[in-house]
């Protein structure tokens, strides 16, 4: 039984538009985290593919993001992900903080169900239905930061993935505001100013992921008021 998500029930007309690599003037972040634990991408199946609108957008945001600091860039982390390598990524996150919090994840129990609960609100239920495909497997969805123009990565204050509170997007606002000058206003503006660089192509942020944005999918329909989506899953 797939866990239901807000945006599910937003119907889906595909415009088949083609997955695109990322052109070099996207820095892409490599090695890529899922490969090296594993995932099973097949041949041809890069990371680093996108629909042809999106990347568009993503270039668009990338102009106004130097806009504001012209040394600056957008560094992506992760793409398209075939559904397989979405079902592996969920299995390796609750695997993952077993290993952390000391449960079994092989015996049913509550602090096992907690989570899987918890990751769940990170990661996609890896759905076979094609009218709930997860974001990844859209080709809509990307997760991605701010690097230099030496292609240093930025401390946002969390790390992409991580399970749990310090995600949200704005984890530090209150403690910013308290604190104008300590590294917590530092991290709540970083991740404003990559909310605002991609807000400015028409990009949707996951409500739980400061490193999520879609443009087409359901979630971004969900999240923008728009009648339909306009990716569906695409199959290798």
């Amino acid at each position: 039984m797939i866990a239901q998500r807000p945006w599910h029930p937003v119907p889906i007309v595909d415009s088949d538009e083609p997955l695109l690599p990322l052109p070099a003037a996207l820095l892409r972040l490599e090695p890529h985290p899922y490969v090296a634990v594993g995932a099973p991408y097949g041949p041809g199946q890069c990371p680093f593919q996108l629909r042809q609108g999106v990347v568009q957008r993503l270039l668009e945001a990338q102009a106004w993001l130097q806009q504001q600091q012209p040394t600056w860039r957008l560094a992506i982390v992760d793409g398209w992900r075939p559904l397989a390598v979405q079902r592996h990524m969920v299995t390796h996150a609750i695997a993952e903080q077993c290993r952390i919090q000391g449960v079994d994840p092989a015996v049913p129990s509550p602090r096992l169900a907690a989570i899987q609960a918890e990751v769940g609100r990170f990661w996609a239920p890896p759905s076979d239905d094609p009218t709930t495909p997860p974001p990844h497997s859209t080709g809509a969805a990307v997760d991605l930061t701010i690097a230099t123009g030496s292609g240093a990565v930025l401390d946002m204050g969390g790390a992409i993935d991580a399970i749990g509170a310090v995600s949200e997007p704005d984890h530090y606002a209150q403690r910013a505001l308290a604190a104008p000058q300590g590294p917590e206003a530092l991290w709540h503006n970083r991740r404003h100013l990559l909310r605002a660089s991609m807000a400015s192509a028409g990009f949707c942020q996951h409500p739980n992921e400061w490193w999520h944005f879609s443009w087409g999918d359901q979630l971004w329909a969900w999240r923008g008021g728009h009648p339909q989506a306009c990716y569906g899953r695409l199959d290798p």
